[in-house]
Order: C-alpha cells, then sequence, then structure tokens
C-alpha cells in the first residue's frame, strides 16, 4: 500500500488477498484516484511490475470513488474482501 500511494495518480489505496489458482493468493489493489489521474488500472499494474518484487505487485487493480471506513478513519479492509467473495461465488455461479 505505501509504495503504491507514492504513484502520483493515487489518492488513497487499500490492498487484500484474493484467491488465484495458481500461487493460492494474489494482491488486488482497490485504488482511489486523484481527481487529475491519467493512469489506468492496466497501466498502475504495470507500473506496480516494474518497482516491486515479484510476489507483492498486485495482479489487479480496481478504481474506486472512495475507501470503506470506521468513523475515526480506519479502513475497512473487511468489506472489501467481502465484496470480492459475492463477485467470486457470483461468478463462479454463472
Amino acid at each position: 500500500e505505501e509504495f503504491l500511494a507514492r504513484h502520483g495518480d493515487v489518492a488513497a489505496v487499500a490492498v487484500i488477498g484474493v484467491p488465484d489458482p495458481q500461487r493460492g493468493e494474489s494482491v488486488m489493489a482497490f485504488v482511489v484516484p486523484t481527481a487529475n489521474a491519467t493512469v489506468t488500472e492496466d497501466g498502475l499494474v504495470e507500473w506496480s511490475r516494474e518497482h516491486m518484487a515479484a510476489y507483492k505487485y498486485p495482479r489487479a487493480v480496481r478504481f474506486v470513488d472512495s475507501l470503506p471506513q470506521t468513523s475515526t478513519g480506519k479502513l475497512l479492509r473487511r468489506i472489501l474482501r467481502d465484496q470480492m467473495d459475492e463477485e467470486l461465488r457470483a461468478d463462479a455461479e454463472q
């Protein structure tokens, strides 16, 4: 997260582990882009791959308007994980 947050087009970021059939689990990043961001989701994955260790860079990036937080500003990763679990279940049922 700290490294991704250094990118000029990233306002906020949260990473979670998601199931990966080859690796067991891989990194996925939820990114709030800055107002003038020009980077794409794929572009941010590529930038990360070039600058991070192979096991650390996100295999997927999703741009979001905001990240779920508590009233005191603490990130709620559980909500992001629950969202992904629901999406993966829905994809598996199709």
